[in-house]
């Protein structure tokens, strides 16, 4: 199977970053939003690289979301 990172669109907070972590490696996504929280408060680095994620990773599409379920 050819797995894709995207953004998620059914565990979004805010952009859907860390659902889609979490969905493309099969974990819970309150870990993933602990550890990135942990990043945030330790020098500000997870605030960072939260944007840059959001930028970068694409948000998954309508016709992947149906085959989904």
């Amino acid at each position: 199977m050819n797995k894709k990172l995207y953004r998620s669109n059914s565990q979004k907070m805010i952009a859907g970053v860390c659902g889609g972590i979490a969905e493309y490696v099969s974990i819970d996504p309150t870990i993933v939003r602990l550890i990135w929280a942990f990043l945030c408060l330790w020098g500000g680095w997870g605030l960072v690289l939260y944007l840059v994620a959001m930028l970068i990773i694409p948000q998954k599409p309508i016709d992947i979301i149906e085959q989904d379920q």
